[in-house]
């Protein structure tokens, strides 16, 4: 069973190690142990496999969304650190969430799920695609399909009633946040986009990766600066969007980032060289001596928990940046090395010795915790191996996941042949039928009354 290995598995490796996290960058085992210790914490934090809980899910008060950014932390782990330790529990919360259609809306999220929601999902199988992660059994849906699943319903959503396109930020009308077109849903379009065009060849994704960037770059939300390029939070369409909410986020900035080092790569145009470039200039106001930090709450101490797991997703785009493009790399690699020593003596708090905080400036444990401290730590520390490991793959220099152009779009299946009516199954349907009708009589009653 998952959970009795996952047991084993936490218990061997709390035997083999220190509970403190030390790291020497000039030591792989250093490394390893500091990281296996991190993913340990962080998999406390899941309850999946607990009697009662949901498969994929970790322990309240984390949403869905982080839900599915923390198994794109763990593919990561398993990658850079070429541990499969983790991987049977991944793969199995990865295939469980998918949904009925495949598309990562599955019935428990589909009153709440945002467009944002829904792209973490999509972006960590995409991983799963690049990273060559062992492939689902024939008869699931396959990790490259599921990606573009996820994107070809997203794009389905680009509204062009309002600001002249954009997504939105809420999937469903009821939903607060229904009126606000965010850079989040947007950058995570143009970043899957992006990626499917380089693993696929197509060029039709290429063309949607330029619609989004231009929409976004025209209405504001990608600032016009010909050095420093910045990402900012999102807009209102009920003034058209001319409103610019002007916050800065680590993962906005790493998605559109990582989104044009994908392009450059791919196309080899030179206009998507200059823009990752700038995006690596803009991400600076994250870092203080090199020090990653998340500026517009973290100074506050006013981070939520989403926000306390930003960080880890701008490691991974600043990881796979450097692995891309290469005039970037050594700025990035300075700020995940940095960083990564940081969050090493900031892992040393907790009844476990290896509990994580959120402020990495701070000598020793600073009292936070959390999912999300976890997650962050963790992909700074597996990212410095980014220059040491392959480059993301493609599906034409060894990547073996399968898609489908039009995955998420099908039409239910119609082939299920004629309808074969039982006396029995008349006869059910007459008693649901009398059961209906006698509640809504009582109800009606019941008010009337």
């Amino acid at each position: 069973m998952v959970w009795l290995r996952y047991l084993i598995i936490q218990i061997s490796i709390l035997a083999s190690f220190s509970t403190a996290v030390h790291l020497n960058l000039n030591v792989t085992s250093s490394l390893q142990n500091a990281a296996s210790l991190v993913a340990v914490g962080l998999m406390d934090y899941y309850n999946g496999d607990q009697y009662g809980q949901t498969i994929g899910m970790f322990s309240n008060p984390y949403y869905w969304w982080e839900a599915g950014g923390a198994w794109g932390c763990m593919i990561d782990y398993w990658y850079f650190m070429q541990n499969d330790t983790y991987n049977d529990i991944i793969s199995q919360a990865l295939l469980y969430q998918t949904g009925d259609r495949n598309d990562y809306i599955p019935l428990n999220q589909s009153t709440t799920e945002g467009n944002d929601d829904q792209a973490f999902w999509g972006i960590t199988v995409m991983s799963a695609a690049e990273r060559n992660f062992t492939n689902p059994p024939p008869d699931k849906p396959q990790w490259l399909y599921l990606a573009q699943a996820v994107f070809n319903t997203m794009a389905l959503r680009w509204d062009d009633s309002t600001c002249n396109g954009g997504l939105r930020w809420q999937i469903f009308v009821w939903n607060s946040g229904y009126s606000y077109k965010n850079s989040v849903s947007n950058g995570a379009l143009f970043h899957m986009a992006a990626r499917l065009a380089r693993y696929t060849g197509n060029q039709s994704y290429v063309d949607w990766a330029v619609k989004v960037y231009d929409w976004m770059e025209k209405t504001g939300l990608i600032s016009n600066d010909t050095y420093f390029k910045f990402v900012y939070d999102g807009a209102s369409i009920e003034t058209n969007c001319t409103d610019i909410t002007q916050f800065q986020w680590t993962y906005n900035q790493g998605l559109i980032l990582s989104g044009c080092a994908y392009l450059y790569n791919h196309t080899e145009d030179s206009k998507w060289l200059t823009r990752t470039e700038q995006f690596v200039n803009g991400s600076a106001v994250f870092f203080n001596n090199s020090i990653v930090y998340e500026a517009a709450c973290q100074g506050s101490k006013r981070c939520d928990n989403d926000q306390r797991s930003f960080r880890a997703y701008f490691a991974r785009f600043l990881g796979v940046t450097a692995q891309l493009v290469p005039t970037t790399k050594d700025i990035i690699m300075d700020w995940i090395n940095t960083s990564a020593y940081a969050a090493a003596q900031a892992c040393s708090g907790g009844t476990d010795g290896h509990t994580c905080g959120l402020n990495w400036f701070n000598i020793g444990w600073d009292g936070y915790y959390g999912l999300g401290e976890q997650m962050g730590a963790l992909e700074f520390l597996v990212n410095t191996r980014a220059l040491d490991m392959p480059a993301p793959y493609t599906s034409s220099n060894g990547g073996s996941s399968t898609g489908n152009g039009a995955a998420g779009t099908e039409k239910p299946p119609t082939n299920l042949g004629p309808l074969h009516i039982t006396d029995g199954s008349k006869a059910g349907a007459g008693i649901i039928t009398c059961v209906i009708g006698l509640s809504i009589l009582l109800c009606t009653t019941w008010l009337a009354l």
